[in-house]
């Protein structure tokens, strides 16, 4: 039996699997990547399912070690491939701090309290809270901070890194094409995304072909 193509639980199953994939490749993410593929093979076919297989593949064909260190080659020692949503937007300002409370403060009225041991912008745990708390804010979350998560797809495809394909899945939830080029992900970044396109009645709208390169 076919599992119904609902668009909320595509959303889901699309954060919940990019959560884990972008976080630190430990014992554990390793343990997950059997029920994640399984989860990201029910997705119907598109760009989110492809992209997400294609790095599951990549996963899986490598030593755990040598993904480990690929991992923190590329995203700790990569200044422009940072995790940390409000770093893009408020780099190491003072307003980051107040950022940084107010995303604790929305996890809290949705009654996620997580013991991650990261920043509340750290991506995967955006990701988190968007699966398993509350999806149309965890969209809507994503959408606010669209620039620096484009930023952070076009930096992850010049340094050719597997991981591009994690990020790529994430921005097909998100209404409207991707920016081409970091100019265009500057002038959304200047211009910020529109209010009216924030959210699950915009995801409901949104295509599997809204990234472009």
């Amino acid at each position: 039996m076919t599992t119904p193509d609902i668009p909320e639980r595509r959303a889901a199953v699309v954060c919940q699997a990019a959560s884990v994939l972008l976080d630190y490749p430990d014992e554990r993410m390793h343990g997950t990547l059997p029920v994640v593929a399984a989860a990201v093979a029910e997705l119907p076919p598109g760009r989110a399912r492809d992209a997400l297989a294609g790095f599951l593949d990549h996963a899986g064909s490598v030593p755990p070690g040598a993904l480990a260190e690929a991992y923190v080659a590329t995203f700790d020692r990569r200044r422009r491939c940072c995790l940390y949503l409000t770093w893009w937007t408020d780099g190491d300002t003072r307003r980051r701090g107040a950022a940084l409370a107010g995303l604790k403060a929305r996890y809290r009225r949705a009654g996620l309290d997580p013991d991650h041991g990261e920043l509340p912008d750290y991506l995967p745990l955006v990701l988190e809270y968007a699966a398993t708390a509350d999806l149309a804010d965890g969209l809507a979350l994503l959408q606010e901070h669209r620039a620096g998560l484009e930023l952070l797809r076009l930096a992850l495809v010049d340094a050719e890194s597997p991981y591009h394909a994690v990020v790529e899945a994430v921005c097909t939830l998100l209404p409207g094409p991707s920016p081409r080029d970091r100019d265009a992900a500057r002038q959304l970044a200047r211009s910020g995304p529109p209010a009216e396109t924030v959210g699950l009645d915009a995801y409901a709208v949104a295509t599997e072909g809204s990234v472009r390169r």
